[in-house]
């Protein structure tokens, strides 16, 4: 069993002062217990936090040397270190069973996934469920490997509970299932209407109804007595 060692810690002392110390804020309390303000261990916390999670029970030792069966109820992170500043506890009533939320892992390898490039869908990473403070499982395993066609689904009334572990949520409730990849279609690219691409031609446009270049402007004078002379060259037909 789990257990961290707890100090009285009075409620208007500097946080920042106990975290420079290695200590954490916490607070527990419970339906029979008043809300009393802790000091923990920073280091001795985390280590204690990754391995129960929130849905194991931690013996919590108070500075009076009384044990106090508790789940980490909620924990506050650093938003830059990551690393946990408070947490409360929750203190569970003697003889009462809990309900908690308790985290699922997908173990295992679908044929369905490996052999039909299906994508499995977790569509539940925690289930609700109910027991003594002692009978908690850490965790529920959730075997992947029954995952064989694109029909087939895990649901909640599958998974394997531990002895004195009940169930709360629906029991067709589906945990997982797998969909299909689909592929995806290149669009062609878009026919060229050749009729509608405008030609630059070359050179001065050509009005309709022009034959030819335009002939060159007669000179007064010289050009139109040659053509004069050229018409009196003309032999006068014979009658």
């Amino acid at each position: 069993m789990l257990s961290l060692t707890a100090e009285k810690r009075d409620s208007s002392s500097k946080l920042e002062a106990l975290r420079e110390a290695g200590k954490m804020p916490a607070v527990f309390y419970g339906p029979k217990e008043d809300s009393t303000s802790i000091a923990l261990n920073a280091k001795e916390f985390s280590k204690v936090w990754k391995k129960a999670g929130e849905s194991s029970v931690v013996i919590l030792k108070d500075a009076s040397g009384i044990e106090h069966e508790t789940l980490i109820h909620e924990v506050d992170i650093h938003p830059l270190s990551g690393e946990p500043r408070h947490a409360d506890f929750y203190v569970i009533e003697k003889g009462k069973k809990v309900k908690v939320a308790v985290q699922l892992v997908f173990s295992g390898v679908s044929p369905a996934v490996k052999d039909k490039a299906g994508i499995l869908v977790k569509v539940h990473r925690e289930i609700e469920i109910e027991a003594a403070p002692r009978d908690l499982p850490h965790d529920l395993i959730v075997d992947i490997s029954k995952l064989v066609e694109f029909a087939d689904v895990i649901k909640a009334k599958d998974l394997i509970l531990p002895k004195g572990v009940e169930l709360k949520i629906n029991p067709e409730e589906v945990i997982a299932s797998i969909a299909e990849a689909k592929e995806e279609i290149e669009e062609a690219p878009a026919a060229i209407d050749m009729t509608a691409i405008e030609v630059e031609t070359k050179g001065k446009e050509i009005k309709e109804g022009e034959a030819g270049a335009e002939a060159p402007a007669v000179k007064e004078g010289g050009d139109q007595k040659a053509t004069d002379k050229k018409s009196s060259d003309k032999k006068p037909e014979k009658k």
